[in-house]
């Protein structure tokens, strides 16, 4: 116990903080019938990018601004609650209930689609961990529209510097934690906060210096620095408070403008058009929790004086559209919509994060790497020790949500055969992994997808490989960053107004996603079984096991154990040109319909190799610059 006492002296001296609950904001009404009759601009969804939008529009102090969230806004403590992550998540009463259907290559398993339902949205209920991507990421977006396009690594840095207010871990913990950071990367004047724990465990550091046992393996110096390696990285919290920092947190609670309403418990019905301009937003209350919609219940139509801008997130903003008339006309059609603008995209690309039930675990974390995250579930003094830092100073093990670092590997580190694979991606007949009778603009942007994707496999730009630290024996999150496969968000044909949308994730469409995924889990092995720099620790694979070798196998065990969401549905309404498929061009701006826009994860056209929070976030604050200034000249 001589170790954990050093860590005990230290964390016990540190400054107690007080903290308080956030002030009241602007107007928030409960009832559509209280709102305005008129705004500049209506927000449909008061999630990560619809606050973010609306505290920057409101900053004139001129600008009206209504935003029109489905779920409540709430104070509990499970969403601000640090410790372990996942709190706000685990509350069912802030997530929408969402079932996929079956998956056919998953052995038609249902899978569930989490999105959170409060105000705040998903940025309330996530793990909070606080990732960007590589910049190769962002640049291939912008490669969509050619070699002028803003939306690049270098047109997104300074908004992912606006978008969160950076607070660097304190010394002791940087000294003893062996973290490095670069400020450079990062911005301080948001009231969204990237802080730190005010611990770690050992472990967590002993298992980061294991990577440097595997041959290619790269420490990066901060997790905003654009480049794949082994990192730390922050969380989504106020280090003074020691609560989660989020949308409500940072873009609405301490906002005091009269120019900013909000109405919650209101579900959108429809986006009113003028022939094909947007001129409003049409909402009811929402439905008690559990019950179908009302279709008696009273509608609230508002005016948009200059635009709608939709924020409902990658599974509701396709839905909101094609209720609206915009969309594929086959789907439109046979739900009985009336097609307003054929939009083919509308629903399609749909992306997530793969994660892959592989486990291992050590049975022999070595006496100079602990404590360990398992010591406090088993060390009685540790616990107790804990527990009093917590109540005297809201500091130690409870100030760390889901850990502060992780893998994120290139393909060619973890696969010997990178090349190989390049060349079968850029070689397919990528149609033919597509939903049958997919328009052929759709196809054409998923070729061009795919063979950045067969680029990418090649070098060592990109992430697709993560594995979560979290300083314990067993193995963390191994999550597959860019899978190919692509899925569909669309109306339920026989009730498109009153049920959710249908999603489709389509797992394994892509038969090289298993592949992939397969090294994956091979690369794994070599961490924990393999490796100079743990070969005392007592490696072992709990699952697939060691008997499951060939790709035939692999991809065997991945139809039983496969999730194919992390809860990052996005690439429904994509930011691509119109003949690749698009949705919205380089400004948003709905193609067809005039005052229109969207601003959400479903613009993402690829997936960054990330978490997709802080992406989303740092979309918002270009969104915003766009919708008032304008496209930047390049």
């Amino acid at each position: 116990m001589a170790r954990l006492s050093s860590f005990f002296v230290a964390i016990l001296t540190l400054t107690p903080t007080a903290y308080s609950r956030h002030l009241r904001a602007s107007k928030v009404f409960l009832d559509g019938r209280q709102v305005q009759n008129e705004y500049d601009y209506v927000i449909i969804g008061g999630g990560t990018a619809g606050l973010t939008v609306a505290d920057r529009l409101t900053e004139d102090g001129k600008t009206t601004v209504l935003v029109i969230e489905y779920g409540v806004l709430s104070e509990a403590a499970s969403l601000t609650t640090v410790a372990g992550g996942f709190s706000g998540m685990s509350d069912s009463q802030f997530m929408y209930d969402i079932r996929s259907v079956p998956q056919v290559n998953l052995r038609n398993r249902v899978i569930s689609v989490l999105a959170g339902k409060v105000v705040g949205g998903s940025s309330a209920v996530n793990a909070m961990m606080t990732i960007r991507g590589t910049a190769e990421d962002y640049d291939r977006w912008g490669a969509f529209f050619g070699k002028n396009s803003h939306w690049t690594w270098e047109g997104l840095l300074p908004y992912f510097k606006k978008a969160l207010n950076f607070v660097p871990p304190n010394a002791d913990i940087t000294r003893t934690a062996n973290i490095t950071y670069d400020t450079s990367f990062w911005g301080n004047t948001s009231g969204v906060y990237a802080g730190w724990p005010s611990y770690q465990f050992p472990a967590t550091t002993a298992q980061m210096e294991a990577f440097k046992g595997l041959p290619g393996v790269e420490i990066a110096s901060d997790s905003g620095s654009g480049v794949p390696g082994v990192y730390w990285y922050p969380t989504f919290m106020d280090p003074k408070t020691v609560l989660r920092s989020f949308a409500k947190t940072g873009h609405y609670d301490n906002v005091k403008r009269a120019n900013y309403h909000l109405v919650t418990q209101s579900k959108v019905t429809k986006i009113v058009l003028d022939g094909t301009t947007a001129t409003g937003v049409s909402f009811v209350p929402a439905p008690a929790r559990g019950q179908p919609g009302n279709t008696a219940a009273p509608v609230t139509t508002v005016t948009a004086r200059k635009e709608v801008i939709l924020a409902a997130g990658g599974v509701h903003s396709p839905q909101v559209l094609q209720v609206s008339g915009i969309g594929p006309k086959k789907v439109l059609s046979a739900a009985g919509i009336d097609t307003i603008v054929d939009l083919p995209g509308v629903g399609q690309n749909f992306q997530d994060h793969g994660m892959i039930s592989a486990s291992f675990q050590f049975a022999r974390i070595p006496q100079s790497a602990r404590p360990s995250s398992d010591d406090l579930r088993t060390n009685r003094t540790l616990s107790t020790w804990s527990s009093q830092v917590w109540a005297a100073n809201r500091t130690g093990p409870n100030s760390i949500a889901t850990g502060n670092s992780a893998a994120w590997l290139s393909f060619p580190v973890i696969s010997p055969r990178s090349a190989k694979l390049s060349a079968d991606l850029a070689a397919q007949n990528h149609a033919a992994y597509l939903p049958t009778g997919s328009d052929p603009t759709v196809a054409a942007g998923y070729r061009a997808q795919m063979l950045s994707y067969a680029s990418a496999l090649s070098n060592n730009n990109t992430a697709f490989y993560n594995l979560v630290l979290q300083g314990g024996s067993a193995s963390g999150l191994l999550v597959d960053l860019h899978p190919l496969s692509r899925g569909t968000v669309n109306v339920n044909p026989a009730n498109p107004h009153n049920t959710e949308p249908q999603v489709d994730y389509r797992a394994l469409a892509n038969p090289l996603d298993a592949t992939i995924m397969g090294d994956i889990v091979r690369f794994t092995r070599k961490y924990y079984l393999d490796n100079p720099k743990t070969k005392d620790w007592g490696g072992r694979e709990v699952s697939p096991g060691a008997s499951v070798t060939t790709d035939e196998q692999l991809a065997t065990f991945l139809s039983s154990s496969l999730s194919p969401s992390v809860y990052h549905p996005a690439g429904t309404c994509a930011m691509m040109p119109l003949e690749l498929g698009g949705v919205v061009d380089e400004e948003l701006k709905v193609y067809g319909v005039k005052n229109l826009r969207v601003v959400d994860a479903s613009v993402i056209p690829t997936l960054p190799g990330a978490n997709t929070c802080q992406t989303v976030y740092a979309i918002a604050e270009k969104a915003a610059d766009l919708i008032r200034y304008g496209a930047p000249k390049v």
